[in-house]
């Protein structure tokens, strides 16, 4: 019992968060190998476990277009969304101009309320955009970026000028005596300086537009235009949607393959930053 109290616990705690952890992804590991298609079976290891599943996926629906759009909007949503919130955050936090309050608190205002609400204004104002300029409305990349720019700016500005305000203005002051420009302070001397936090905001921002279904539900109609979350919905919106559980829990796995690869290559600014931002508060 005196070992139970002083550190058995910790082994229980720690092995009920790996079963509550793995438990679902073993689940999904077991039916994307269940020849059947089912999510059913008497055995973690499915009888006949084999790769059909994923065979059937890639070579019977879109499933590449779908991966493909899906990397290359969260992608450029996620860039762009960087791009343009450090140079938000860059002004928030180094200039003072008149607004600068009133702008801060109407973005910290925003984010209180769900993008969901605004979905009959942006369907209506999409509509306008198609018909003016098809190549940013319905069923492009572009327009997904747009939208997708809109519910991330807010955020990760408010992240990164929290940031900014933690690098000494005195490196400013240093810059500018040796004729450093605003923009050459930005990108010469800032930006590597809070690179952990533009990278933790690039995860966030990858992660969520990734696995955005609403939005790119109503947006994008056409079959080949469609990312892997509304792709792999109409697998089981069907009537043989008991049949393809099967391919869409394949697509499951290999959809987190962009996440967990860009989760690694970041892992080390993203400990930095978290780390960082708890010590400097």
């Amino acid at each position: 019992m005196k070992w139970f109290r002083d550190t058995g616990w910790r082994h229980l705690v720690a092995v009920l968060a790996v079963i509550f952890s793995l438990g679902p992804i073993l689940f999904v590991l077991s039916a994307a190998l269940n020849p059947l298609g089912t999510l059913s079976s008497s055995t973690l290891v499915p009888s006949g476990a084999s790769l059909d599943n994923f065979t059937r996926l890639l070579s019977g629906t879109s499933f590449p277009h779908w991966f493909l759009n899906s990397v290359m909007i969260a992608g450029l949503a996620s860039l762009t969304s960087i791009f343009l919130s450090a140079l938000a955050a860059f002004a928030f936090s180094r200039r003072r101009f008149t607004g600068r309050r009133t702008g801060l608190l109407f973005l910290l205002l925003i984010q209180m309320f769900p993008q969901f609400l605004a979905v009959v204004a942006l369907f209506l104002i999409f509509s306008e955009i198609t018909d003016l300029w098809p190549g940013i409305g319905f069923n492009t990349w572009w327009g997904m970026i747009l939208l997708y720019l809109g519910g991330a700016l807010g955020v990760n500005t408010w992240l990164m000028k929290g940031f900014f305000d933690t690098v000494p203005k005195e490196l400013d002051e240093s810059a500018t005596v040796d004729g450093a420009s605003h923009t050459g302070i930005f990108f010469r001397i800032l930006l590597p300086l809070v690179s952990p936090i533009i990278a933790v905001a690039g995860l966030l921002a990858f992660i969520g537009t990734i696995n955005e279904f609403l939005l790119a539900n109503l947006f994008l109609r056409d079959g080949a235009s469609k990312t892997l979350a509304v792709g792999l919905y109409g697998l089981v919106q069907g009537s043989d949607r008991n049949t393809n559980f099967g391919m869409f829990c394949a697509g499951t796995l290999l959809t987190a393959i962009p996440t967990v690869g860009v989760f690694l290559y970041l892992q080390r600014y993203i400990v930095e930053g978290l780390s960082a931002g708890a010590v400097k508060g």
